[in-house]
């Protein structure tokens, strides 16, 4: 569930002209080059901070990896600050990780679906699992703050629970994590800079997994749950689960029962998401593809098959989707 939005999103694929340097008034412009920054992928290679021009609009994406003790637990850290754009509903897709997003500006206005009458909640910092469709967070077209992404592992590291437990739920950071949610974003909001923002993290997460009980989460896993989660993810979920499952030992049934009970999705519906996820990267590219060479290299049948997950996922058709996020001019 991503929250922050997808028009940072930065490709190879025709790399987007930037400024860089030193606050937003650098007149020097650059190509991004043989790097993938796609907002949806990790930030494990990357590191550095984006600022993409629009006219008045200025959205700036600053990313970092996590102290090594924690990778294994969280996959990256990423500041966003979006300024001038219309208001509007952006999509928040479902995706491979768990997020939460801690607020530098105004609360979060987060709905647990979209256009499907779902209430709208107030957060100064929210946690979220595993999803099956889009969260709908609303925007006057002015958004500051950080999002951590944390591998269904960290669940247990970081809040002392297995992803299952927070699948398709919102829930207040600081309800997960008690005082030291709260000293989190505190400290978060003091900082003047990305940096001590980042450092920031690192000290805390690494407290909130310090202070966990009963050993080492990973052991608390079972080796065969955790191996068919990095095959799917390696596969962006064009693998069949009953392969998987054969290969590891078990029948389909009891891999799915297992892999659900520790991740809160199925390992076929995760499967979709990863499929999805990868679709929804080259739909969000500065220059992207057409929707039937989205489907195909996606791994969907068609372009129709695309459709009815894309729905499904987002609550809205391709052509809407696009007509409605409208921030998505930005690369």
């Amino acid at each position: 569930m991503p929250l922050i939005l997808p028009w940072l999103s930065l490709s190879r694929r025709t790399p987007p002209l930037i400024t860089s340097g030193k606050g937003h008034g650098s007149r020097k412009a650059v190509r991004l080059r043989n790097t993938d920054y796609s907002i949806n992928g990790s930030c494990q290679s990357t590191a550095g901070s984006y600022t993409a021009r629009v006219e008045d609009h200025t959205a700036t994406r600053t990313c970092a990896r996590p102290a090594p003790a924690l990778r294994r637990y969280v996959g990256s850290y990423v500041g966003f600050d979006l300024r001038g754009f219309p208001a509007g509903v952006h999509c928040g897709p479902p995706g491979r990780v768990l997020t939460a997003v801690i607020s530098l500006s105004g609360p979060l206005e987060v709905a647990a679906g979209v256009d499907d009458g779902s209430p709208v909640a107030r957060f100064g910092s929210v946690a979220g699992g595993l999803m099956r469709r889009s969260v709908a967070i609303h925007h006057d077209g002015r958004q500051e703050g950080v999002q951590v992404s944390l591998t269904p592992l960290g669940a247990r590291a970081v809040y002392g629970m297995p992803a299952a437990d927070l699948a398709h739920r919102l829930v207040p950071l600081d309800e997960l994590l008690g005082a030291l949610g709260v000293e989190l974003a505190d400290r978060l909001r003091a900082a003047t800079t990305w940096a001590a923002r980042f450092a920031a993290l690192d000290e805390l997460l690494l407290r909130a997994v310090g202070r966990g009980v009963g050993g080492d989460p990973v052991s608390r896993v079972r080796p065969e749950v955790a191996e068919a989660w990095r095959r799917l993810l390696a596969a962006r979920g064009r693998v069949q689960v009953g392969r998987v499952a054969a290969e590891l030992g078990w029948s389909r049934r009891y891999l799915t029962e297992r892999f659900r009970g520790e991740v809160g999705l199925s390992p076929k519906t995760f499967a979709r998401v990863l499929r999805f996820e990868h679709a929804h990267e080259l739909a969000t590219m500065h220059d992207p593809l057409p929707w039937a060479d989205v489907a195909t290299v996606s791994g969907y049948a068609d372009q129709a098959h695309l459709a009815r997950d894309w729905s499904e996922f987002t609550g809205r058709s391709p052509t809407a989707w696009r007509r409605g996020e409208v921030l998505l001019g930005t690369g």
